[in-house]
């Protein structure tokens, strides 16, 4: 069984806006699926669409056995905590030290009591500063969120998700708003975790080399539809400007080393 599954799902806002048009795809453990395409192509909403942050206008969509879209609260708690995301603007808590942030990850496991005061035990605090040094993090533990470069940011970004013992990991453009050295740092861990944990990566990126470099199978979107589902080795040229709607669109090198 697939660990994610789409079926015919659409996506409209305002009864308006297609977002998402007849989407369907498999995705099975221990893939490392990228997501390309144009802005606006619906990218973030076919990401958002599998933890509900998003919820679709038609179609199915199952995770780890369960349908996503007819799930009650409780349900969907569970499926939120074993699909963690990662976020383009990293989504930490500013004010708060940086494994303070880490142990947020721990959240969707606690009573409502419990992580209002901040109760966790010593196992998830030395796992926290455990998967800190992992992410070149450890000097950096008590700083503030604040203090940190963008690339420091998206590490603890990560280091959190990974507090959740997911099964999936979602990242919604990761390293759009990095340079390119801090891009590189971000991608290689995304594609150790996927490799040495087996954790299921399915990642946005608006770089298209940077997807060929660490994916091995590429969904390409364009105008909330998929035309692109295959293997990285035939991403062609031909395919990329069918992807991007445009003659002109060039593989970006973004990544050092790519």
């Amino acid at each position: 069984m697939a660990l994610l599954t789409f079926q015919h799902v659409s996506k409209t806002y305002d009864n308006v806006t297609k977002a998402l048009q007849d989407v369907s795809f498999s995705i099975e453990e221990g893939e490392f699926v990228s997501i390309i395409g144009p802005s606006g192509a619906g990218k973030s909403t076919l990401l958002r669409c599998v933890n509900r942050l998003v919820d679709a206008s038609q179609g199915a969509i199952f995770f780890d056995g369960q349908n996503v879209t007819t799930a009650d609260k409780k349900q969907l708690r569970e499926i939120r905590i074993k699909t963690a995301m990662i976020f383009q603007h990293y989504n930490l808590v500013d004010r708060l030290s940086v494994v303070e942030n880490v142990l947020h990850g721990r959240l969707g496991q606690k009573s409502t009591l419990s992580g209002v005061v901040g109760q966790y035990t010593e196992e998830e605090k030395a796992e926290a500063f455990r998967i800190l040094a992992e992410m070149g993090l450890a000097e950096t533990a008590y700083k503030r969120c604040d203090e940190l470069s963008g690339g420091q940011k998206q590490r603890v970004g990560i280091a959190r998700a990974l507090m959740q013992h997911p099964k999936l990991i979602l990242c919604d453009e990761p390293i759009a708003s990095l340079d390119p050295k801090s891009s590189k740092v971000i991608m290689d861990h995304l594609k150790a975790i996927n490799q040495n944990q087996k954790i299921t990566c399915l990642v946005n990126l608006h770089q298209v080399d940077v997807a060929m470099k660490y994916s091995e199978r590429i969904i390409g979107v364009t105008a909330g539809r998929i035309v692109y589902d295959g293997p990285t080795a035939n991403l062609t040229q031909d395919v990329i400007h069918e992807i991007y709607q445009s003659s002109e669109h060039d593989l970006i090198t973004d990544v050092q080393g790519a």
